[in-house]
């Protein structure tokens, strides 16, 4: 698939039981550092480079029953892990993602009951983790810079989940730039900002509804100077998982309708969609490309202009080979690249998500985000290309978006030479 499609790289994550089967480096599991390798042998074969995730919300269940994410050891384990994994592969990779969507991991696990391990304890869960996540992942990426970067030159970062808030009118403003400091700032603000630390407007709405509610001190922890230093610009690019866009207002019919304390309590704020919007199979899905555009010019504005790397994008169907809403997905929101690009957006690397069809969470196999589409019902899983695989291969191929190409669908070749 990968040839088919001409791709230049490939973004993959590692299983990190499946290669530290005790979770600790004290066994490494060879048949599974032999499915890495030839995976990745093979794709050098052909010229497409490794784009390898270490954490893609798999922690292997004795780590999540010592407390996962909100035990402050995980730094210590995520780095070792790291260390392993930088020594077997990394003579042969290109990129490396520390941890991929650090909200989900955070929130939907550990607040918003959403994803594994499906807690509920939000006002304080996910604010430990997101703590403890960003000084693991500093902890990965000066690692690699100290140790192993002088031989093996590759790029590091991480990779956020960035939803785009527009806020429903002038007076909704303040909201939508606090629900982006919340939703996303609470992870690029530390990492990306001149100041580092957590969003100012998140830590000063905390610790105020902290005291309002009896603690003795805010439920968001402190970085210490030194760790602001730490995590600060521990990374080399700006990783972006985007899909849609949502629209924020706050008035007196928000105060008192979510749990106290919790999340979205300290935030404020409530969110909705335009029913007029098309919509992917997933609820949540909606088609927005100017969103993508205004993500892409804040990043550029706030940030300094940091080199961005789309790492995600893509839409659901429920299926079928005939996808135009997705090549419309793609061409929409590509278009709206572009436009930031021309504006001075330093992105320099898109990821369609994804090469096929896969496991979505609570989803199941029903949402199909694939160019390929897989069929779950074959003991061999037979993957056959959409339309859309055909309109991407072109893309690639051709550099350039031509909005009036329609492919031939009978055939997809495979270029020998590539």
């Amino acid at each position: 698939m990968m040839r088919e499609l001409g791709l230049d790289f490939y973004r993959f994550s590692l299983s990190w039981a499946r290669i530290l089967p005790t979770s600790f480096p004290d066994k490494i599991n060879q048949a599974g550092v032999d499915y890495y390798n030839n995976l990745i042998n093979e794709m050098l074969k052909y010229n497409i480079e490794p784009m390898i995730t270490l954490y893609h919300w798999d922690l292997p269940q004795k780590l999540q029953d010592m407390g996962g994410w909100t035990n402050p050891h995980i730094v210590d384990w995520f780095t070792d892990y790291a260390r392993t994994v930088f020594e077997l592969f990394g003579d042969r990779v290109t990129y490396w993602i520390t941890i991929n969507e650090p909200r989900e991991v955070c929130y939907q696990g550990y607040a918003g009951k959403s994803l594994a391990p499906l807690l509920n304890i939000s006002g304080y869960a996910e604010y430990i983790c997101a703590k403890n996540l960003l000084l693991a992942h500093a902890n990965v990426y000066h690692l690699y810079n100290n140790e192993f970067k002088a031989e093996q030159g590759a790029k590091i970062g991480i990779t956020l989940s960035a939803r785009w808030y527009e806020p429903e009118s002038e007076e909704h403003v303040e909201a939508a730039e606090d629900t982006i400091q919340f939703e996303w700032g609470e992870y690029s603000h530390p990492i990306f900002s001149e100041t580092g630390d957590f969003p100012p407007s998140m830590k000063a709405r905390i610790a105020a509804k902290s005291v309002e509610q009896g603690f003795l001190k805010s439920r968001l922890p402190e970085f210490t100077p030194e760790e602001v230093e730490f995590v600060r610009g521990s990374s080399d690019f700006f990783g972006i998982n985007h899909y849609t866009t949502s629209i924020v207002y706050r008035n007196a019919s928000v105060f008192g309708v979510h749990p106290s304390p919790s999340y979205y309590d300290d935030l404020d704020v409530l969110m909705y969609q335009l029913s007029e919007w098309d919509s992917g199979a997933s609820t949540w899905l909606k088609i927005v490309p100017w969103g993508f555009y205004k993500l892409l010019t804040k990043i550029r504005t706030d940030f300094n202009n940091p080199p961005v790397f789309i790492t995600e994008n893509g839409m659901s169907t429920f299926g079928g080979l005939d996808d135009d809403n997705r090549v419309g997905y793609y061409r929409a929101y590509l278009d709206a690249m572009l436009d930031a690009i021309d504006e001075g957006s330093n992105v320099q690397v898109y990821t369609a998500w994804s090469l096929m069809d896969n496991f979505e969470w609570l989803a199941g196999y029903s949402e199909r985000f694939g160019l390929y589409e897989v069929d779950y019902e074959s003991p061999e899983r037979t993957r056959t290309p959409r339309k859309s695989a055909f309109v991407y291969k072109e893309i690639i191929r051709a550099r350039a978006l031509d909005p009036y190409y329609e492919p031939d669908t009978t055939v997809m070749t495979i270029d020998e030479g590539h």
